[in-house]
């Protein structure tokens, strides 16, 4: 798949947007089921979706805590490999942490943003004296009439490719 050239055409048009997603579910199968897609794609920010369907949903017929940590952990990790580059870093989720606020009985956006700024100063800049770097992100998750339902705050290890040491 070639990444860049998806992530260009879903930025300028619906259709570039539907092709994207539809490689993304082929390419990380977890996301599949769940229906998590790209809404919005632009340089700095990210919107994605869960619906609210029979597979997402909790006890009480709302989306299921895990199925949102998954869409805020799904937008910083590809937003962040978009403006990175994915042949030139590698990230790994560190950690996850959840904090709900209210109860999500709709389909829920995971919105992230990023400014180039943010990226230079925490990620490039320490890459240039350290071999990896730890990165916290904020994500913003909303229902359809934007309750602020759950911010997901994800730690991302981000390293190059070209420092990665792999054992055979």
């Amino acid at each position: 798949m070639n990444f860049e050239k998806y992530i260009k055409d879903a930025k300028e048009s619906k259709f570039g947007l539907w092709k994207l997603n539809f490689g993304l579910f082929r390419m990380i199968p977890f996301n599949k089921p769940h229906g998590i897609k790209i809404l919005e794609l632009n340089d700095n920010s990210v919107k994605t979706i869960i619906p609210l369907k029979r597979k997402n949903m909790n006890h009480i017929k709302g989306i299921h805590a895990c199925g949102m940590a998954t869409a805020a952990e799904f937008a910083s990790g590809f937003q962040l490999l978009t403006q990175l580059g994915p042949r030139k870093y590698r990230l790994i989720m560190e950690s996850l942490e959840m904090v709900y606020h209210y109860q999500a009985k709709t389909a829920i956006t995971a919105e992230f943003e990023a400014a180039d700024e943010w990226i230079a100063a925490v990620i490039k800049k320490p890459l240039e004296t350290s071999e990896s770097v730890l990165v916290k992100c904020e994500i913003m998750l909303y229902d359809t009439d934007r309750n602020h339902v759950a911010t997901g705050y994800t730690n991302w290890h981000i390293k190059p490719w070209a420092k990665v040491k792999t054992k055979l």
